[in-house]
């Protein structure tokens, strides 16, 4: 392995500056511009490409798909992120690549994956999986490095030291299959702040554990000889006001429109005229009356519109600072549909971190999206 990029969720300058330092293992950090919207799939994306999101197409965790008149969140395949990729030469030659860990790697044409990939039994729950390629190796990385606890990397048991899980499943990889440059994705510094709230007790806990696994980091790629850059992808912010629920109002205005079925609504995409697919800070509004529906929801002086860094060609509003952009379309929890308060991230066509809390009832105290200070190292 020859360089190693690390993509560090929720490590926002703003982490670095409580716990007063600039430096964590062998690595400097300054702060950097991130990309906007700031969430998961479209930092990674643009790591990926080098490209901005009216470019690569990436605009939210979830993506509306015209064709199918519904939004889709935490899809897998690569072919959602558009444009050449950085390891990709002028002419036309590859470098040998790993992903590990990262949102829409899946039929990549690289020469290592690793991915979690649960299989979701029709009973209920789920059988705990990675999708690896070779596909093979995922027997000889379960024996090496143990199975992996899919349970740890989200929902109300997850945990900051699931990065360790990430790393020894990294380091196994890389060891039977040998690649030139490494893309990993830690989860470590997500939960915590999300749930607890930046600053908070467990956000300071999961902070030292991070930079456990930094140090870790910092020595495999020291016995290696490979270069190393760690990156942040957003700031989490404090939630200090409500959430703001877009989609209840456009059902009350007509544009988004709900089917019953066993007494609960569920979304009826295929007559809606305006949808808001929400995502932390942020909605994307879809339909071919998004641009009423933007007029409708700033009229509540509950929403602003971005600056300069918004996204050619898409609606997009932010809630006002301290909230964040709930999903549901209800306000009686009778009409809440089947999957509403478990860990559902396909069925639902909206980022929910109430999945944090059992039944997905708690108090949400961090979320991100707008345009912020990252974090960024200056590699070793």
């Amino acid at each position: 392995m020859r360089a190693l990029t690390v993509i560090a969720a929720g490590l926002g300058w703003d982490v670095l500056a409580r716990h007063k330092t600039e430096k964590i293992g062998d690595l400097v950090f300054s702060p950097r511009k991130s990309v906007f919207p700031a969430v998961t799939c479209v930092a990674q994306a643009s790591i990926r490409t080098g490209l901005s999101p009216a470019e690569h197409g990436v605009v939210s965790n979830g993506k509306w798909m015209e064709e199918l008149q519904k939004p889709l969140f935490w899809e897998q395949s690569a072919r959602l992120v558009k444009g050449r990729r950085v390891w990709e030469k002028a002419d036309g030659g590859t470098a040998s690549v790993g992903l590990f860990f990262l949102q829409q790697s899946l039929g990549e044409n690289v020469a290592a994956i690793v991915s979690p990939a649960p299989i979701h039994k029709h009973g209920g729950g789920m059988i705990m999986s990675c999708y690896t390629r070779p596909t093979e190796t995922v027997k000889v990385l379960q024996k090496v490095a143990g199975k992996f606890p899919l349970y740890r990397y989200w929902g109300p048991l997850a945990s900051p030291k699931v990065g360790r899980k990430c790393l020894d499943w990294f380091e196994a990889m890389t060891s039977v299959q040998d690649v030139e440059e490494a893309y990993l994705y830690l989860p470590t510094l997500d939960y915590a702040a999300q749930k607890d709230g930046p600053g908070s007790a467990a956000d300071r806990a999961a902070f030292r554990e991070f930079s456990r696994q930094i140090e870790r980091l910092c020595r495999i790629c020291m016995e290696r000889g490979c270069s190393l850059q760690v990156t942040g992808d957003y700031n989490i912010t404090p939630v200090t006001a409500e959430a703001v629920r877009p989609n209840v109002i456009l059902r009350r205005a007509g544009l988004f429109r709900t089917r019953t079925v066993g007494g609960m609504a569920y979304p009826d995409f295929y007559q809606s005229t305006a949808f808001a697919v929400c995502d932390h800070e942020f909605c994307v509004l879809e339909g071919e009356k998004a641009s009423e529906a933007e007029k409708l929801l700033l009229a509540t002086g509950e929403y602003v519109r971005p600056g300069t860094e918004s996204v050619p060609g898409k609606t997009i509003l932010l809630a006002q600072p301290g909230s964040w952009c709930e999903y549901k379309w209800w306000t009686d929890d009778r009409e809440a549909p089947d999957f509403a308060a478990h860990v559902d991230i396909h069925n639902k066509p909206g980022y929910d971190p109430r999945e944090l809390f059992f039944f997905c009832r708690g108090a949400v105290k961090g979320t991100h999206g707008r345009l912020c200070d990252i974090a960024c190292s200056e590699g070793v």
